[in-house]
């Protein structure tokens, strides 16, 4: 099996640290506002590669965390803290916040046929091995303190960018900042550990008691120990997108190495970015879409889960509603095989040929999760000649790592109530009476089903479960 890895820019054999078992560790949501599509397209992306190593015989021990306190509005230690900002902008606690926030993400997770992680730390819960990881930084001389916070000095690590793959000038103090919030920092590059309770932050709502002034984490720091405590010293698989590669990966790194002697992550895997129309994807330009807002477009969960398949993790990948469609109509057509498959006499089966898919199958996965040729794979098989119990074996057998619950496919039966609605709102388009025509569809949708509009004023109704 071959994996990219980001510390070296190259496909490497996989060999975990004890055979069988791999520890992957995968950095989970801040907890401030929903995540858009682009957060969960990085959520669906790790439970492919968890569902692809269950796959091919692996024992995975999954942690995915939270990120509820420490997270500034910039990765360079700069900027208010995510979750006070969330706080205030909604009138709630930061506790009440994450709540609220991690509510929904579960939900769509959920909804996304994600698997639970093994474990799902918030980081407030961190705090006592937080510190001690920093108490151990500062007596072996990596850390200082200056009036603001406990700083990690980079200069005392000299891989420290050996995953990101900067040429810092180490020996300039301040050199290349442009904003300073710490005049203390050696250098540009330091960054915080424990921030303490004053100067920008006097008014923190999330602080704690330590042995060097009342404060709270930096984000870095959160990862490294939230990792450590739950999987080890040295992992198998640490993932993230690639925003994190050049700050928040960089110092999970020197922190976690020089705290404990060990070499962090053996391999980094990197989820690249989801494009909308071309361009980047901004809340601020309305295109930061949330599940919700695919869901009240008419699309189900699980389409954009299909969607996800067409492009490989390590490739950026633009959405449309028009490719939304497409994959609904591709899942749509995957549902009727399957329907069709389960109804379809038995014939003959080859069974030496149905284990040819299936090794290529799991060749495809074990070539970096090679999932869009998987995919692939899986149509040309559904075109073979191979028997249908065959092709019905092989589609829920693939489906282990697609995750779109084909075994659950079945002739679907609409409730009476539901098509009441949908004859009520055929009545008010042929009236010209949109706005109740809508009412309608958002009442149909909020009971767990879609319909969409075909010519000669038909319709079609169906599940969005």
């Amino acid at each position: 099996m071959k994996v990219y890895n980001t510390l070296t820019r190259s496909l490497e054999d996989f060999k975990p640290i004890v055979d069988k078992k791999v520890l992957f560790y995968h950095c989970g949501p801040t907890v401030y506002w929903i995540q858009h599509i682009g957060n969960l397209r990085a959520m669906v992306w790790a439970d492919l590669i968890r569902r692809s190593l269950t796959y091919l015989g692996y024992d995975v021990k999954f942690v995915r965390n939270y990120t509820d306190v420490g997270h500034l509005t910039s990765d360079q230690d700069e900027g208010e803290d995510k979750m006070e900002k969330g706080a205030k902008r909604e009138g709630l606690t930061p506790k009440e916040v994450a709540d609220k926030y991690i509510d929904i993400f579960e939900h769509d997770t959920k909804a996304l046929n994600i698997l639970e992680p093994d474990f799902k730390p918030r980081a407030s819960e961190y705090i006592k091995p937080m510190q001690e990881m920093i108490q151990t930084l500062l007596d072996r001389g990596f850390a200082y303190k200056t009036d603001l916070a406990v700083v990690y000095d980079v200069s005392k690590f000299p891989s420290y960018n050996k995953l990101n793959g900067q040429n810092l000038e180490l020996n300039k103090s301040m050199a290349g900042k442009g904003k300073v919030e710490d005049p203390e920092k050696k250098h540009f590059a330091d960054f915080n550990l424990w921030v303490f309770k004053k100067g920008p932050h006097a008014r923190a709502l999330q602080t704690w008691p330590s042995p060097w002034g009342e404060g709270f984490p930096g984000w870095h720091i959160e990862c490294s120990v939230m990792a450590k405590e739950l999987l080890g010293s040295n992992i198998d698989i640490h993932m993230g997108g690639v925003e994190h590669i050049p700050v928040h990966h960089t110092n999970e790194i020197a922190q976690s190495e020089a705290a404990n002697d060990a070499k962090f992550v053996n391999f980094w895997l990197h989820n690249e970015h989801l494009d909308v129309d071309n361009a980047k994807m901004a809340k601020s330009s309305g295109t930061g879409f949330t599940l919700q807002e695919i869901i009240d477009k008419g699309f189900e969960p699980l389409v954009l889960r299909y969607f996800y398949l067409n492009a490989h993790y390590r490739s950026k990948q633009n959405f449309t509603w028009e490719a939304l469609k497409s994959s609904e109509e591709s899942l749509k057509k995957l549902r009727q095989i399957t329907i069709d498959l389960r109804s379809q006499a038995e014939m003959p089966s080859t069974p030496a040929t149905a284990e040819d898919f299936k090794q290529k199958f799991a060749d495809f996965l074990a070539n970096d999760f090679q999932i869009p040729q998987a995919l692939a794979l899986m149509w040309e098989m559904l075109k073979s000649n191979l028997a249908p119990s065959e092709k019905l074996r092989l589609l829920f057998d693939f489906d282990k790592v697609f995750g779109l619950e084909l075994s659950e496919v079945r002739e679907e039966k609409i409730p009476e109530e539901i098509i009441k609605l949908a004859q009520l709102r055929k009545s008010a388009r042929l009236n010209r009476d949109f706005k109740k025509s809508d009412e309608l569809r958002k009442k149909i949708n909020s009971l767990g089903f879609s319909i969409e509009d075909l010519e000669g004023n038909t319709y079609k109704l169906k599940s969005l479960r």
